[in-house]
């Protein structure tokens, strides 16, 4: 039952992780950019390894005695911050990065920048407890569901709505991560 438990954790993570990701596709369709595969692995695979290195990290930490409810608390904070955030902001919606071109590394920097994001929530989360490996695989799979998913309802009247709240949904899944951590690590 704890490998379910661990599985969920790293689905949440993901999930929270990608909301951008989706949101940023859903900016690319509304424009007519439309990454080709290439572009995609580029964005899931470097999203994914810094993803992974960040988790590693923070469970490196752990183990050397920082304690797993610290990294539930800042997890918890981190999402409280994202939902405050949005809501100084009146829930407008930042700017959508967009690639001037199809070459390689403006592909790898636009990977590089959605993958800040995933570096601080990913050393909160590993110190937490969340397995490295589960939640790089969770993240690599749900990258590569985002930027389809984020086309498909960019494309659509409902994403130009459902864009604006992105940022609170992705706060609320890490304070519900940041929860079940805290209560399941006592």
């Amino acid at each position: 039952m704890e490998w379910l438990s661990g599985l969920g954790a790293a689905a949440v993570f993901a999930a929270a992780c990608n909301l951008d990701t989706v949101i940023l596709a859903m900016g690319w369709a509304v424009r007519g950019v439309r990454p080709g595969r290439t572009q995609r692995l580029v964005i899931a695979g470097l999203t994914t390894l810094i993803t992974w290195l960040s988790l590693a990290l923070g469970a490196q930490a752990a183990a050397a005695g920082v304690v797993a409810a610290l990294g539930g608390l800042v997890l918890v904070g981190m999402g409280l911050w994202c939902v405050l955030d949005w809501l100084r902001s009146a829930g407008g919606a930042g700017a959508v990065p967009n690639p001037r071109g199809s070459g390689l590394w403006e592909w790898v920097a636009l990977a590089a920048a959605l993958a800040v994001n995933n570096a601080g929530m990913g050393v909160a989360a590993g110190v937490s407890g969340v397995h490295p490996g589960w939640a790089a695989g969770a993240n690599l799979v749900c990258t590569l569901a985002a930027l389809p998913l984020g086309r498909a309802v960019g494309d659509s009247l409902a994403g130009r709505l459902l864009g604006r709240f992105a940022l609170p949904l992705s706060g609320g899944l890490l304070v519900v991560l940041g929860a079940w951590e805290l209560l399941t690590h006592r």
